[in-house]
């Protein structure tokens, strides 16, 4: 008999009925979507909704995002902070290198503790730094070697989930080109920094579009539920539903 899927709190009342139950802790969830369009609160609400707890959570914040102030707003009471921070890990790398060497860490924290959410926030701006300088170098096996780690890291993390049953959260970023469509009109196109790799790994994937002040949550990929969105505002307590689609 197959085993249900475990999840646990979104840290949102919208964002739990959004996803049936909360993100799944055997995967790794991915959130894209350009900057400023929510990504860090979707990963403070869900490390916070943990910690409350009393969960550990291991956070692994590359963009300096994570912010203490943040914190206190959705708790709404000043006195729990403290509390709730004690059960956060936070990890800063500052180049890819350390991002690898941060990931490496993460096995000897799941064993020495008992670790109820890894959260990266993002995966892809550490890469993108050591991608653009390997394409300065014009070495295509410096090129090939910086995307052969990114991969390397994401395998790990997966692994973890996996095995662990560790839900993994990871935000990325997104690039615009453009292409023509079948009326050969130009289009702007957006997309996932890592494309592929982040899509092979990611077993649900959500993006976040913000569009003149409009925010928009999207589920792009689910192993049970069909794709869906609905608008939202960011609100001090968290985020809140503005309409479903």
């Amino acid at each position: 008999m197959l085993k249900k899927e475990r999840k646990i709190s979104a840290g949102s009342f919208d964002l739990n009925k959004f996803l049936f139950g909360g993100y799944e802790t055997d995967i790794i969830t991915t959130i894209y979507g350009p900057g400023g369009s929510g990504k860090t609160n979707l990963c403070i609400l869900v490390a916070v909704s943990q910690a409350k707890k009393g969960n550990k959570v291991i956070y692994v914040d590359t963009e300096g995002g994570f912010s203490v102030a943040r914190v206190e707003q959705i708790l709404g009471k000043p006195e729990e902070v403290e509390n709730v921070l004690k059960n956060i890990f936070l990890l800063k790398p500052t180049n890819f290198k350390e991002q690898e060497e941060a990931f490496g860490q993460l096995l000897k924290h799941v064993k020495k503790e008992d670790i109820s959410l890894i959260v990266v926030d993002s995966i892809a701006m550490l890469y993108r730094l050591e991608l653009g300088d390997a394409i300065k170098s014009k070495e295509d096996e410096k090129i090939r070697q910086v995307n052969r780690n990114l991969a390397g890291q994401l395998r790990q993390l997966n692994e973890i989930s996996r095995k662990q049953q560790i839900p993994m959260i990871i935000t990325n970023q997104v690039y615009a080109s453009f292409v023509k469509n079948e009326q050969e009109a130009t289009e702007r196109q957006v997309s996932m920094v890592g494309g592929d790799l982040l899509k092979y790994w990611a077993k649900c994937i959500i993006e976040l579009k913000s569009d003149r002040g409009r925010r928009t949550v999207v589920l792009k990929k689910h192993r049970s539920l069909p794709e869906k969105s609905f608008d939202f505002e960011i609100t001090n307590s968290g985020i809140r539903k503005k309409g479903w689609i």
